[in-house]
């Protein structure tokens, strides 16, 4: 039925709907708001929806998304000038392309400036309209993260839809392929003619060949320690900064992939990028500390702030993308690998706080050595590129982390990395629009 639902949403049963089918839950919560924000009631036109989610997904160079919102934003009867790229649309939505730029990359530099600028002067929007964009934005963007790190491939009605990324550079690895139909992401790009031109595949993620994982039964029984210590264990708030930091400094210190190739401007998604070069940088080093503080939680929390802003806003939005949070935060068959009756939520907690913690957010009643105890240095250089550099994931990378998982399994990490980096993404402007109106 849910995939029926799909179907019906989308004139098409889509890969996106049919990776995430694993998790029949998750996919009715994400078909349902998906649904919402793109065709339900909401204070932005149906056309300008569609285009700020090829705005989005532009930053991220994802065409399959892209290619899928054109054609979206032509059955809504929009302008097909517009698809000319960035200088060809609306002033208004060219205004919107900075909050776009900073919220992908590096989301703690959004200020109340932004959202003031949007809504002064000639075009201005309304608050509703630019929470609606927000939402959108950091939908798209998070979505391309889940579309490279399970390396969807393009639909096959589109022009690009058989052709795929040269992975020769792989050959010479002894990991066997993964068992499913997963597969990296195209590498032929139509240029404005409507013909195709080859476009180098952007560099891989930082390599991590020779990394020995200590499996799963390893993995239980640290997460068995852990509750078991924790029951008599109190650390001071001190200790749990000094942790976090550490946590924090260490991400930085993973290889970052070099800068993506250039020569994809050409292309038709070259028309919806401007300044390329604006990438995430690592939020350890920002700079003088005391300008961009650490984003503590408890200071604006989702919960207690972020929801009930959203909701009040625009429309009931925020009980759909709560539900949705909640689905993949909480989602588990108690399975590990080959094991049952497994508790999960050590493992999955250090996931999604460890994401947050790459774009400077921090929860002060969680113990960050958990993270370093329960994630191995190849998850996490995985989670860093899927999150921060999503475009340079390869199904190299995808083979070679949590070997013994299954693939549902390793399909819910990519869904709490989708997850995990909306909300993050969302608590900082939503922040800004706080602190704008007030």
């Amino acid at each position: 039925m849910l995939l029926m639902d799909a179907f019906l949403q989308n004139n098409r049963l889509d890969h996106v709907s049919r990776v995430m089918s694993s998790h029949p839950t998750y996919l009715d919560h994400f078909l349902r708001t998906q649904h919402f924000i793109l065709r339900g009631d909401g204070p932005l036109p149906y056309d300008y929806r569609h285009l700020i989610a090829i705005m989005a997904a532009g930053r991220h160079q994802c065409s399959y998304l892209i290619n899928l919102q054109k054609g979206e934003f032509l059955l809504q009867g929009g302008d097909l000038s517009w698809l000319q790229g960035l200088r060809s649309i609306p002033g208004k939505l060219q205004d919107l392309y900075e909050i776009n730029k900073i919220l992908a990359h590096r989301p703690w530099l959004l200020t109340k400036a932004h959202i003031e600028k949007l809504t002064k002067g000639d075009d201005n929007w309304t608050i509703a309209e630019v929470v609606h964009a927000i939402v959108l934005l950091a939908h798209f963007h998070s979505l391309s993260s889940f579309v490279f790190s399970c390396g969807i491939n393009e639909e096959l009605d589109n022009v690009t839809g058989h052709h795929y990324k040269d992975n020769s550079q792989d050959n010479s690895s002894n990991v066997p392929p993964a068992k499913d139909k997963l597969s990296s992401s195209p590498k032929k790009i139509p240029n404005s003619d409507g013909k195709t031109e080859n476009i180098p595949s952007p560099p891989s993620s930082p390599s991590i060949v020779g990394e020995q994982e200590v499996g799963v039964e390893t993995l239980m029984e640290r997460m068995k320690r852990l509750s078991e210590k924790s029951e008599s264990y109190q650390i001071t708030q001190e200790e749990l900064s000094k942790r976090f930091e550490t946590v924090e400094t260490q991400s930085a210190e993973l290889a970052a992939a070099p800068q993506r190739s250039s020569s994809v401007l050409d292309s038709d998604i070259g028309l919806f990028i401007e300044d390329p070069t604006f990438i995430y940088q690592d939020f350890a080093k920002r700079g003088q500390l005391n300008d961009i503080p650490t984003f503590r939680v408890q200071d604006c929390s989702w919960d207690d702030h972020g929801y009930s802003l959203v909701n009040r806003l625009y429309n009931d939005v925020g009980n759909l993308l709560d539900d949705k949070f909640k689905t993949a935060y909480n989602l588990t068959y108690y399975t590990m690998g080959t094991h049952n009756k497994v508790d999960t939520s050590r493992f999955r907690r250090a996931i999604w706080n460890y994401i947050q913690c790459m774009f400077g957010i921090r929860h002060d009643d969680y113990d960050y050595n958990e993270v370093n105890q329960l994630l191995e240095r190849s998850l996490k250089t995985f989670i860093k590129s899927a999150v921060c550099y999503p475009e340079r994931v390869t199904k190299r990378d995808y083979d070679r982390v949590m070997r013994e998982f299954k693939h549902s399994e390793k399909v819910h990490v990519c869904l709490m990395i989708l997850e995990a980096r909306m909300q993050a993404e969302l608590l900082y402007a939503l922040r800004a629009v706080m602190r704008y109106m007030t």
